[in-house]
């Protein structure tokens, strides 16, 4: 790869939509479940097992659990996707926001971070 298509390839990486969203962990033994929203549905669940297998995720209650159950026990569900091209910044995190507090109602979860 040359130096011109690296760099189009990097502008092309930086200009990419995501879409956000609202998700789920579930841990089978416990029947406890989290929910959270995301700016980044797609890389979501990388970030979060990464936090919780390194044993630094901010939710303690979770992460006793993962420490408890292990890996294999917990569950990510995507209950929710938003196209962020329909909102402005401050409207799609007003918008996540309120979509989280209808999940963590509907499914009488936890905050998964926050």
């Amino acid at each position: 790869m040359d130096k011109t298509d690296r760099r189009q390839a990097v502008r092309d990486f930086k200009e990419r939509r995501t879409d956000a969203g609202i998700y789920a962990v579930r841990c089978a033994p416990t029947g406890e479940a989290w929910v959270a929203g995301s700016r980044n549905i797609d890389a979501q669940q990388n970030s979060l097992w990464f936090g919780l297998r390194s044993g630094g995720h901010p939710n303690k209650a979770m992460q006793q659990a993962w420490n408890a159950h292990g890996a294999d026990a917990f569950a990510f569900e995507i209950l929710e996707r938003i196209e962020a091209g329909d909102f402005t910044a401050l409207g799609l995190a007003d918008h996540v926001k309120g979509r989280e507090r209808h999940w963590l109602s509907d499914l009488g979860a936890k905050k998964a971070v926050g």
